[in-house]
């Protein structure tokens, strides 16, 4: 299996796991596990982790918003500056979360190579 893909369905799977047992940071830990055991190179090192967590994360509030007919989002987007737009909160969280997990993933590349070298 090509190690782009590897490295994205690990980091997907584990981010899985780990938010079940873990708070919002799970998704780091998964992504330095999986940029650790199957290191990337070039910008895939952060585009990979990053496109990973970014997916779960939009599809995951995406689930749990329309269960509650966006109520909570809604509200929460009224909060912050987004004019009550629940999709755009949806987006910018999972932004931040793919952002947490590509720079994890790069972190855990050069854990790597610290290690290694």
């Amino acid at each position: 299996m090509h190690k782009k893909t590897l490295n994205f369905i690990s980091t997907l799977i584990l981010a899985i796991v780990l938010s079940v047992i873990l708070p919002w940071w799970g998704i780091m830990l998964a992504a330095i596990i999986t940029g650790f055991l199957i290191p990337l190179k070039g910008a895939s090192v952060f585009f990979i982790p990053f496109l990973s967590v970014f997916l779960f994360w939009l599809v995951y509030t995406f689930w749990l918003s329309s269960s509650n007919d966006y109520t909570l989002a809604n509200k929460i987007a009224v909060l912050l500056p987004l004019n009550g737009n629940a999709f755009l909160l949806i987006f910018v969280t999972a932004l931040i979360g793919g952002i947490s997990a590509g720079i994890s993933g790069i972190f855990g590349k050069q854990l790597k190579d610290l290690l290694t070298s």
